[in-house]
């Protein structure tokens, strides 16, 4: 039997791996290569990402696979969204990215609304406003006279500018251009007059792409380093939620999904953009799917409470499933806080910062870590019960599961909490989904897979999914009630 290989390069906003995958026998394989920390860099009060360090780790699972005899189809790379990488005339890049966390977009939004009113901005793109999109990244760099995007020939995406590393390829990638705040979700393009005020060329963006498409093959430097061949370098659903929800294992499109990581992005799918005056109230966006999809979502803040809470806890346990086990034993429903508040954004100090959120809403104030873990899983449900509340009055469809993916979805507790609050039974797996939907969107870019639905059927009879049912409605319509109260 032959065995197609696929080289998956997945990278989070904390880590990042690579992973080889195949399908045999109807079902598909993985494995991780490599793992590796990916950083911010604090200089000059600034936060970057190391573009450089991400490259090099690319190569390291390259050149694995090259000293095992491995040979692969392809290679394709999805990465969080709305970051960039700016390329000089001479083909070089000028400096590393900054990160979507740096404070300089601080009133970003205000100023370009000077330039194109608020409402018309949501109309041509439908993107859920966040000042880190990258229109406003935009905005505050040509307002800053920022060196680097004087002097840029090309402005790439993560995705597309670690592909233009490994190819010479300068494209533009549907679904990571969804996340900018550019694109216009009629045209697939982006929009014109949004870049125009700020100076902007649509040709700096690259060729357009999509998902599946053939960006390039290694470079012959590529090639030399890693001890490979010309190997094509596929566009996958480049933002890494795009990538996670193609691995949904849904029956119907009767579902919502919630990608819980770092962030938790909740949403649906559907074929055609929803742009309207509820959606603009609730500030839902419209980010690119495979096969021209359009994934309907809210940004929700996730596990970052708890990541930044951790490396505070002195009297914590380093395992993270026995802090979600020890949260159990506080008090049910004690406080609440509103998980995308904007203080909880980056805040130098997360611990305080939910202490401070309770005691000035006049709740019980934490008093450990357990008590503050499960605060935090019980907001987030509260939360994810919000944001489906805004879906069932906008979606196409009644949504009757919730399906949650990424990491966040080991966490049995949250999980439990998840289906309670919202009245949905939950269907978790898999774990590593932005990775699956890479190698599959690899798959289908060879011929090995014919559609998404088909895609899916592989992904069901490859994982394994675990089913929560609600549990005590009464008590959890009574508690929505008192998160409702706290977090207006």
């Amino acid at each position: 039997m032959i065995i197609t290989n696929f080289f998956a390069v997945d990278l989070g906003a904390t880590s990042g791996r690579t992973i080889l995958g195949s399908i045999e026998d109807g079902k598909l394989k993985q494995r991780e290569l490599t793992r590796f920390p990916n950083n911010i860099i604090q200089t000059g009060g600034h936060f970057f990402w190391d573009i450089f360090a991400l490259y090099n780790e690319i190569i390291r699972g390259l050149k694995v696979v090259a000293d095992e005899g491995i040979e692969i189809a392809s290679i394709g790379i999805d990465t969080w969204g709305v970051d960039f990488v700016f390329i000089g005339k001479d083909g070089g890049i000028l400096r590393n990215p900054y990160c979507y966390r740096d404070p300089h977009t601080d009133n970003a939004m205000e100023d370009y609304f000077r330039l194109i009113p608020k409402d018309m901005v949501y109309d041509k793109t439908g993107i859920q406003f966040m000042q880190f999109n990258s229109l406003f990244q935009l905005s505050t760099l040509r307002k800053n006279r920022d060196s680097a995007l004087e002097a840029a020939d090309k402005i790439l995406f993560v995705p597309d500018a670690l592909m233009y590393m490994l190819t010479g390829e300068a494209v533009c990638e549907y679904t990571i251009l969804s996340t900018s705040q550019m694109l216009n979700p009629r045209t697939k393009k982006i929009d014109l007059e949004l870049i125009d005020v700020l100076g902007l060329r649509e040709n700096q963006f690259g060729r357009y792409v999509n998902p599946g498409d053939n960006v390039g093959t290694l470079t012959p430097e590529v090639q030399k380093m890693t001890g490979l061949g010309a190997i094509p370098v596929v566009a996958v659903a480049g933002h890494d939620t795009g990538s996670a929800v193609a691995a949904v294992p849904a029956e119907n499109e009767r579902f919502a999904y919630l990608s819980c990581g770092t962030w938790s992005l909740l949403g649906i799918e559907t074929k055609d953009a929803i742009i309207s005056k509820k959606s603009f109230d609730y500030n839902f966006t419209n980010e690119g799917g495979i096969e021209g999809t359009t994934r309907f979502l809210k940004n929700i803040c996730g596990m970052w409470l708890l990541e930044r809470c951790r490396k505070e806890w002195t009297d914590a346990p380093k395992d993270v499933n026995q802090i979600n086990r020890d949260s159990m034993e506080a008090p049910a429903f004690q406080s609440f806080i509103y998980p995308d508040a904007p203080e909880f954004a980056n805040p130098a100090s997360m611990v305080e910062a939910i202490k401070s959120y309770c005691e000035r809403t006049g709740q019980h104030v934490p008093q450990n870590y357990k008590e503050m873990a499960r605060c935090i899983f019980e907001s987030l449900a509260m939360r994810y019960r919000q944001v489906l509340g805004y879906l069932n009055d906008m979606a196409p469809f009644p949504i009757e599961k919730l399906h949650v993916i990424g990491g966040g979805s080991l966490n049995a507790y949250l999980m439990q909490m998840a289906a309670n609050s919202t009245g949905l039974t939950v269907v978790t797996g898999p774990v590593e989904g932005t990775a699956i939907g890479n190698i599959m969107v690899q798959a289908k870019a060879t011929g090995l897979v014919s559609d998404m639905f088909d895609m899916r059927r592989i992904i069901a009879n490859s994982i394994e999914t675990k089913t929560y049912t609600p549990q005590d409605s009464s008590a959890w319509d009574d508690a929505y009630q008192k998160y409702l109260r706290v977090t207006r």
